[in-house]
């Protein structure tokens, strides 16, 4: 570590809410050319105290310190004057603009009588996409991209300064492999100019890839700073959360019923090929793949959302049609979506309204609704999957991304299906709700419901399947039972390598 003023330093950070007092004394500091890893539950105090780094919250008490000097910063305009960009997990970008006025936004290059110079603006927003390795160029319109190109726009922000300190808040969330390197090459450039980087993430392998130190908070107080290559996986949940995890991989015996679901030679024009598969009751089968393997794609094709080219789908050994997520409902499938937010939940909503829109229609006393009808629903959902709320008045928006989670699948329990699909069912969630969403998926398969799950994290798909359909390019190249899984041979079929060791065609 280098022996100059830390690039950042908080110092007795406090900030309270109505009811919550979010951060309790906080100190943190970060050295320059450090990449240190923030870590906590969610709820723990990260985002809080991530923005009055940026200057979105005022803290209560405590002083900032940047390069030495004590600065106060009340907007999140003054925070980037002093060097300090925050790239948001939440995307937080004007999808009617191009990629160029989104890079450069507030600060556009004028030319005489203040109008836009395009041609520099172009030019400059162009290099920094060059230099992030995005397939698309300055003048399209992000609203037009995909969530992963926005991630990239996103952090394109934090290349437009002389940034002292860049905050990346699980900036991977949304990015694939390929573009994952390319963060961390970026990452490590920065880290090179001396520039201090906070990295919020909930997935371990990055933090030991990426990270120099781990400092953890819980309950909004500071828990203790590690060295990075000095420590291990389970120090650093201990402290994050007091207990030790079990994420070793599912060995136990699935309790098989009857077959559920039978998918035969589905395709669904170019996103994927000739798809056959089994799930049966009592059993959780995992897809895993790379982005762009199809997985989804078959999801929202078995929900209704997209329309199969050929092939069959058939529900207790009867062939049926699902032409809308109505009929998908109708027949017993039932999908909790990959982005909670925008596709599973209305966070202006409260968890009773949440969990049973679906079914409004069946629930009305006359020209209403019961109101005891749905807060029955919701009192069985909340302690069969133990959501966490203060009651089901409490806005989803304010839940914890694990308690959002089950709000989502509770939603889609009361529908009573058949088969349950779970599209990335920790994706944005801290290591102790991630457990706690394991074992309930692994409880839904004990109780006889039919599970499929489709992840991008290893570990994941391997602790909680009882079989593993691996995917590549739109087809499965290989079906794999717990105990014959490995993570070789795993990685081998995602990546197109057949049992041969020729590449798939």
């Amino acid at each position: 570590m280098r022996t100059q003023s830390p690039a950042l330093r908080l110092e007795d950070i406090v900030k309270t809410f109505p009811g919550v007092r979010a951060l309790d004394g906080v100190s943190f500091e970060v050295q320059p050319g450090e990449v240190h890893a923030l870590l906590g539950e969610n709820g723990a105090g990260k985002s809080t105290l991530m923005k009055v780094l940026a200057g979105m919250h005022q803290p209560d008490e405590g002083r900032i310190y940047i390069g030495g000097r004590q600065v106060t910063m009340k907007t999140p305009l003054e925070a980037k004057a002093e060097g300090v960009v925050l790239i948001h997990q939440e995307l937080s970008l004007a999808e009617e603009l191009s990629a160029a006025e989104n890079i450069y936004l507030g600060e556009l290059p004028r030319k005489r009588f203040g109008l836009v110079d395009r041609q520099t603006l172009l030019a400059k927003a162009g290099a920094i996409l060059e230099r992030l390795k995005c397939g698309f160029g300055p003048e399209v319109t992000v609203g037009d991209l995909s969530i992963a190109n926005k991630q990239m726009v996103e952090i394109a922000r934090a290349l437009t300064v002389d940034a002292k300190t860049v905050v990346f808040d699980e900036p991977t969330a949304s990015l694939t492999d390929a573009e994952k390197v390319v963060l961390f090459d970026i990452i490590r450039d920065l880290k090179d100019r001396g520039v201090g980087i906070v990295y919020i993430s909930h997935r371990m392998e990055e933090i030991f890839t990426i990270s120099d130190r781990i400092s953890v908070l819980r309950d909004g107080s500071y828990r203790g700073t590690l060295i990075t290559a000095d420590t291990n996986e389970d120090e650093v949940t201990q402290l994050m959360i007091g207990r030790s995890l079990d994420l070793t991989r599912n060995h136990e015996p699935a309790n098989l019923g009857a077959i559920a679901l039978e998918v035969k030679a589905l395709c669904c024009g170019s996103l994927f090929h000739d798809v056959s598969f089994k799930v049966h009751s009592g059993e959780v089968v995992g897809f895993y793949g790379l982005v762009g393997a199809g997985r989804t794609e078959i999801a929202e094709t078995l929900f209704g959302l997209r329309t199969p080219s050929s092939g069959a789908i058939c529900l207790e050994g009867k062939e049926v049609t699902i032409s809308s997520p109505v009929s998908a409902i109708e027949n017993g499938i039932s999908l909790v979506p990959e982005n909670r937010k925008e596709q599973g939940l209305v966070l202006g909503m409260n968890c009773r309204d949440n969990i049973t829109l679906p079914q409004v229609s069946d629930l009305t006393a006359g020209p209403f609704v019961s109101d005891g009808a749905e807060i029955a629903i919701f009192d069985h959902y909340r302690d069969k999957l133990e959501i966490k709320t203060p009651n089901w008045r409490q806005l989803v928006g304010n839940l914890s991304g694990g308690n959002q989670q089950k709000i989502v699948i509770g939603k889609w329990l009361s529908m009573h299906p058949k088969v349950l699909i779970v599209d990335e069912p920790t994706r944005g969630i801290d290591v102790g709700s991630k457990s706690e969403i394991h074992k309930l998926i692994r409880d839904l398969a004990r109780q006889g419901y039919a599970v499929i799950v489709i992840s991008s994290e290893m570990p994941e798909v391997m602790h909680v399947s009882d079989r593993i359909i691996a995917m590549y390019q739109g087809r499965i190249m290989r079906e794999f039972t717990s105990e014959e899984v490995t993570e070789d041979n795993l990685v081998q079929a995602i990546s197109g390598i057949v049992a041969n060791g020729d590449r798939a065609a």
